[in-house]
């Protein structure tokens, strides 16, 4: 197994990713502001939990998941990782999976609503997700 990342053709195009104001974040916020929500943004639960936002008055705290970077059974990837930082790339998704795991029990923990919710779910219709995040689904 390959220890450290090797530079590959996806490199530049997978490092210059958002992982915070992503599209779908953006437009999740503005649907919940529509409703009358009021949010905050990157606040610190605990120190594992960083929801990409929160809403305090309700408890709850929101993660919108790339359906890429967190595994998404519908849209995730369907094969094997190949080339030289496969191994990198499954343990790296692993982790990724244990850390959602590890922030949703911490906020729990410190009394919140944890809501994630997937990239597709709020492309296909940011009202409908909104509505989830205020029910606390």
């Amino acid at each position: 197994m390959a220890e450290q990342w090797i530079s590959t053709k996806a490199s530049p195009s997978l490092s210059g990713r958002k992982s915070r104001n992503t599209t779908p974040e953006v437009d999740l916020r503005r649907a919940l502001h529509a409703m009358g929500a009021r949010f905050r943004l990157h606040r610190r639960l605990g120190p594992e939990c960083a929801p990409d936002f929160v809403l305090p008055r309700r408890r709850i705290a929101v993660w919108v998941d790339g359906c890429y970077w967190h595994s998404c059974a519908e849209h995730g990837r369907r094969k094997a990782f190949e080339g030289p930082n496969a191994d990198l790339w499954t343990a790296k998704m692993e982790r990724t999976r244990e850390r959602d795991a590890i922030a949703v029990r911490q906020a729990e923990s410190l009394g919140w609503t944890a809501v994630r919710i997937w990239e597709h779910d709020v492309r296909a219709d940011p009202s409908a997700a909104a509505r989830r995040v205020l029910a606390g689904q």
